[in-house]
C-alpha cells in the first residue's frame, strides 16, 4: 500500500472531524441565540413604530401640533382645577372647633364651600368636554398613523371613562362630607334652643307678641345653611331635621299644660264647664302663642323657600295637637241636649271666632287642609246646635206648664233658672255671640236677623214663664199656699230682674207691675191665714158677763183654746211653707208677728187672769207672748234642696235627664 495515500486520507479525516466540531459549535451557538434574536426582533418592530412619526411626512406632523396643544389645553385646566380641589380639603374637614370649621366661622367656611360648589360645577361642565376633546385627537392621531396603535387604543379606553364620571370622584367626596358636616351643624343649632315655651301665668296679656326663643344670630346661621344645603339637593333631610327639633319643642311645651282632659271629655254640659275653661285658654295659647312663634320662626329660617316652610310648619303644627282641640269642641257639640249646652256651644264658637284670623293665617295653607275641614265642620256644628237649643226654650218652658208647682210654695227651679238663664244670655259675655250664631245661622237660609230679633225671643220665653204663674197658683188646693206661691215668684221675678240687661229691657213699668203683684198677693196672704186667726181672740161678750167672772172665764177659755188649736195648725202647715227670699222673709214674719202677738197681748193681758190662777191653766194658756213671737219669726225658713234644671223634650217625647226637677222649689237660693 503506498503510504503516501493513506497521509492524505487521514488528514482529509481530521478535517471533516473538525469541520463537524465547528458545526456542531456552531449550531449550539445559533440555538442559544434565538431568543435574543427574537427580543431584537420586537425592539426592532418598537423602534420602528416610535420612529414612524418621524418616518411621516413633514406636513402631517406639523398640522398635528396645534391641535394637540387645542386638547390639551382643556385638560391642563381641570388639572389645575383638581389641585384646587384638593387644596379646600383642610379648612371643609376640619374638626368643629371654636373658631374653625362649621359651628366656628360658619361666614369664612361658607366661602370656603362655595369656592368649592364652584370647582365643582367647573369639573361636571368640563370634565367631560376635555376628556372628548382628548378623544378627538387621539382618533386624529390614529387615523393618520402618527401614533402606536396599542397605545392609541389603551388611551381611548381611559378617556372614555372620564368623560361621565360618577359626582363623588370629581372632589373626591369633598362636597358630600361638607354638606353633612353642615347638616349636623344645622341640627345642633336647631337643639342648642329647643327649650319648650312655659305658658304665662294668669292674668297676662293674652294676645301680647311672644319674644322669640330663638336669637336672631341662630336664625340667621340657620338660613345660611339651609339655603346651601336646599341648593346642593339636601332640602329633604333639612326639612326632616327641622320638624323633628321644632316638633319636639311643641310636643314639650304641651305636655307641660297637661292636657288629658281633651282624650276623654264628659258628655254632661254642666260638668264640661271647668274642662272648656282650661280648652279655651290653652287653644289661645297654642294658637297665639306657641304656633305663632313656630310659624315666624319658620318663615325666618326658610325665607324665600315659602312652599317649603308651609308644608314644614304644618307639620309641626299637627304635633301640636290642633286636631285634639278640635275634637274636644266636638265633643261638646255631641254632649247632652240641655240648656247649659247652649252656653257651652257659645264658649266654644266664641273661641273659634277670637281666633278666625289666627287660624287663617296660621292655617290657611293646603298644607292644613284637614284643620281647615274640621274648624269649618266644627263651627258649622256649633251654630246648628246653639240656635236648635234656643228655638226650643220656649217650647220647654210652655211644657214645664203642666208639672205641679213646689209643694212648699217656694219659687220653682225653673223661674230662678230661666231669669238667671235670660239674663245670661242677654249680657255682655252671651249676647253678641249669640246673636252672631243667629245671623250666621239665617244667612245660611238667606233671612236676615238683626239684634231685636234676639231681645224680642228672650221676651218671648220670659211672657211664656209668667204665663206659667197662673196655672201653678190655680193648682193648689190651698188658696193661701196660692197666695204665698204667687207673692215668692212675683217678688224673685222683681229682685233678680231689676237692674239687670233683661230688666231693662223689660222695662221699669213691667218690673214695678211685678212688685204690685207681690204687695197684693202678701196682703192676701196675711189677711186670709193669721189676719183670720187673730179674730179669734175678740172680746166680743166679754162685756156683758164682766160681772159673772165665772161665765167669763168659761168664754175666754173657750176662745183660747179654739185660738191655740187653729195656731198649732196653721203653725204646723206654714212650718213647711218656705219664702226663700231672706228680706221678704223677715217682713212677712214681722207683719204675722204684728197681726198675732200684740192682739195676744192685750188679750192675756186683760183676761189671762181669769185663768192663769186655775191648776189647769196650762191647758189653755199654752203660749207666752215671747214664745209665739220666736215661734212665729222662725217661719218659712228654706231648707237644702237638690240641683237641678228644667228639662229637654226631645221629638221623641221622651224628657231627658241632664238636668231635672225645674218645677221644684228653689227654696234655697238666700
Amino acid at each position: 500500500m503506498d503510504h503516501g495515500g493513506e497521509g492524505r486520507v487521514a488528514a482529509a479525516r481530521r478535517t471533516l472531524r473538525a469541520g463537524v466540531d465547528k458545526s456542531r459549535a456552531l449550531g449550539h451557538s445559533l440555538a442559544r441565540a434565538g431568543p435574543r434574536l427574537e427580543e431584537i426582533q420586537a425592539a426592532l418592530l418598537a423602534l420602528e413604530a416610535a420612529v414612524r412619526p418621524i418616518r411621516a411626512p413633514h406636513a402631517e406632523l406639523a398640522a398635528a401640533g396645534p391641535h394637540i396643544d387645542r386638547a390639551v389645553s382643556p385638560a391642563a385646566a381641570v388639572l389645575k382645577v383638581f389641585d384646587a380641589v384638593h387644596g379646600l380639603e383642610p379648612p371643609l374637614l376640619a374638626p368643629g372647633a371654636a373658631g374653625s370649621g362649621a359651628a366656628g366661622d360658619l361666614p369664612g367656611y361658607l366661602a370656603v364651600l362655595a369656592q368649592l360648589e364652584e370647582a365643582h360645577r367647573f369639573l361636571a361642565d368640563n370634565c367631560g368636554l376635555a376628556a372628548q376633546w382628548l378623544a378627538d385627537i387621539v382618533e386624529y392621531l390614529g387615523d393618520r398613523d402618527l401614533a402606536d396603535q396599542r397605545f392609541l387604543a389603551d388611551l381611548g379606553v381611559t378617556l372614555d371613562e372620564l368623560r361621565t364620571p360618577p359626582a363623588g370622584d370629581l372632589d373626591g367626596g369633598l362636597l358630600a362630607a361638607a354638606l353633612s358636616m353642615l347638616e349636623a351643624e344645622f341640627r345642633r343649632l336647631l337643639a342648642d334652643h329647643s327649650a319648650p315655651l312655659a305658658m304665662p301665668q294668669t292674668g297676662a296679656a293674652a294676645g301680647s307678641a311672644t319674644p322669640s326663643r330663638v336669637p336672631a344670630v341662630a336664625v340667621h346661621k340657620l338660613t345660611l345653611i339651609l339655603d346651601r344645603l336646599v341648593a346642593n339637593g339636601r332640602q329633604d333631610s333639612c326639612v326632616a331635621s327641622y320638624i323633628d327639633a321644632r316638633g319636639g319643642v311643641v310636643s314639650a311645651s304641651l305636655r307641660a299644660l297637661g292636657l288629658d282632659y281633651l282624650r276623654d271629655p264628659s258628655q254632661d254640659a254642666q260638668a264640661l264647664g271647668p274642662a272648656l275653661d282650661l280648652w279655651r285658654r290653652h287653644l289661645e295659647f297654642v294658637v297665639r302663642r306657641l304656633l305663632d312663634s313656630e310659624r315666624q320662626l319658620c318663615a325666618k329660617v326658610f325665607g324665600q323657600h315659602k312652599d317649603v316652610a308651609s308644608a314644614c310648619f304644618a307639620e309641626v303644627a299637627a304635633q301640636a295637637g290642633v286636631l285634639d282641640f278640635l275634637r274636644f269642641g266636638r265633643a261638646v257639640a255631641d254632649a247632652k241636649k240641655d240648656p247649659i249646652k247652649l252656653q257651652r256651644l257659645l264658649e266654644v264658637f266664641d273661641s273659634l271666632n277670637k281666633l278666625r284670623l289666627d287660624f287663617n293665617r296660621l292655617f290657611g295653607g293646603k298644607a292644613c287642609a284637614e284643620i281647615q275641614s274640621q274648624t269649618r265642620d266644627l263651627v258649622k256644628l256649633l251654630i246648628d246646635g246653639a240656635v236648635e237649643i234656643f228655638e226650643e226654650l220656649i217650647v220647654q218652658v210652655e211644657l214645664q206648664r203642666h208639672m205641679p208647682p213646689p209643694v212648699d210654695g217656694g219659687v220653682p227651679r225653673l223661674v230662678t233658672f230661666v231669669v238667671e238663664y235670660c239674663n245670661r244670655l242677654l249680657g255682655e259675655q252671651y249676647r253678641p255671640v249669640l246673636g252672631q250664631a243667629l245671623t250666621i245661622h239665617r244667612s245660611w237660609r238667606k233671612e236676615a236677623f238683626n239684634d231685636r230679633m234676639l231681645v224680642d225671643a228672650v221676651l218671648n220665653i220670659v211672657k211664656a214663664l209668667e204665663a206659667n204663674f197662673d196655672v201653678w197658683s190655680k193648682a193648689y188646693d190651698n188658696a193661701t199656699l196660692s197666695y204665698l206661691f204667687m207673692m215668692n215668684t212675683h217678688w224673685h221675678f222683681f229682685r233678680h230682674l231689676k237692674a239687670t240687661k233683661l230688666g231693662e229691657v223689660l222695662g221699669d213699668v213691667w218690673l214695678r207691675e211685678h212688685e204690685q203683684y207681690k204687695e197684693y198677693y202678701l196682703s192676701m196672704f196675711i189677711r186670709e191665714s193669721w189676719g183670720a186667726l187673730s179674730a179669734l181672740l175678740n172680746r166680743e161678750g166679754l162685756i156683758l158677763f164682766s160681772k159673772g167672772r165665772a161665765t167669763a172665764r168659761d168664754l175666754v177659755k173657750q176662745r183660747l183654746k179654739t185660738f191655740n188649736s187653729s195656731f198649732d195648725e196653721m203653725h204646723r202647715r206654714q212650718s213647711s211653707w218656705v219664702i226663700p227670699d231672706k228680706d221678704l222673709r223677715e217682713r212677712t214674719c214681722n207683719l204675722v208677728v204684728q197681726t198675732i202677738v200684740p192682739t195676744y197681748r192685750s188679750y192675756m193681758q186683760n183676761y189671762g187672769p181669769l185663768v192663769e190662777q186655775e191648776g189647769n191653766a196650762s191647758k189653755y194658756v199654752r203660749y207666752t207672748v215671747d214664745g209665739l213671737e220666736k215661734m212665729l219669726s222662725a217661719l218659712y225658713m228654706p231648707r237644702p234642696r237638690r240641683a237641678g234644671s228644667f228639662q229637654i223634650k226631645h221629638s221623641s217625647g221622651k224628657i231627658a235627664s241632664a238636668m231635672t226637677g225645674l218645677h221644684r222649689s228653689a227654696s234655697a237660693v238666700k
